[in-house]
């Protein structure tokens, strides 16, 4: 690992850091992945109703990779890979194009910020959960998991902000113009 690289990673976290996300997302650094590259950080995030709420809506992981021997598959230097997962309305359980919109609504966050990638790939998965016996009365559970990778073109923090987007459109919560705050409100 020479200097050069360690003081390129060091610009892509001070872009993480600056990234201007909106105040329902508490972000946390965590261990990162050792393995997979070189250098890495990890941050999880959750979404929530408001600010200072306790209960979450969505929440999710956001890695960072970098390995300047460019892997083949990443089709660049570095790899971002997420995950991303909300608790759904029980009617969403059999809508049949809901990967389809939960993989465009990762896909929308990104072209909408403007931000440019390649080499994306995913899964959406949705988990339904239903009770039975004592636990009848239970609605039944509808969970959505976006997990996706790309290779990102230009600041990393921007496409931060893209993913925490898509976090926030798996939340329930309206899009907000830059500097607009949401008054604490039904979820849906």
């Amino acid at each position: 690992m020479t200097g050069r690289e360690a003081t390129t990673f060091s610009r892509a976290l001070d872009a993480l850091r600056a990234a201007r996300l909106r105040p329902e997302i508490r972000l946390t650094e965590v261990p990162a992945p050792q393995r997979i590259a070189p250098y890495a950080v990890a941050l999880t995030a959750d979404v929530l109703p408001f600010v200072g709420a306790d209960e979450e809506l969505a929440s999710g992981r956001f890695v960072l990779l970098f390995d300047p021997a460019a892997p083949e598959p990443w089709s660049g230097e570095w790899r971002i890979v997420t995950f991303a997962r909300a608790d759904l309305e029980p009617e969403f359980a059999a809508e049949p194009l809901l990967g389809q919109v939960g993989w465009s609504w990762l896909t929308d966050a990104l072209d909408e910020r403007g931000v440019d990638y390649t080499a994306e790939a995913g899964t959406v998965t949705r988990v339904v959960s239903e009770s039975f016996g004592g636990l009848s009365d239970k609605d039944p559970n509808v969970e959505m998991e976006v997990r996706a990778s790309w290779t990102p073109v230009g600041s990393v923090g921007e496409h931060l902000v893209a993913w925490s987007d898509l976090l926030c459109t798996i939340a329930g919560l309206p899009p907000l113009p830059d500097g607009v705050i949401a008054l604490p409100g039904p979820r849906r």
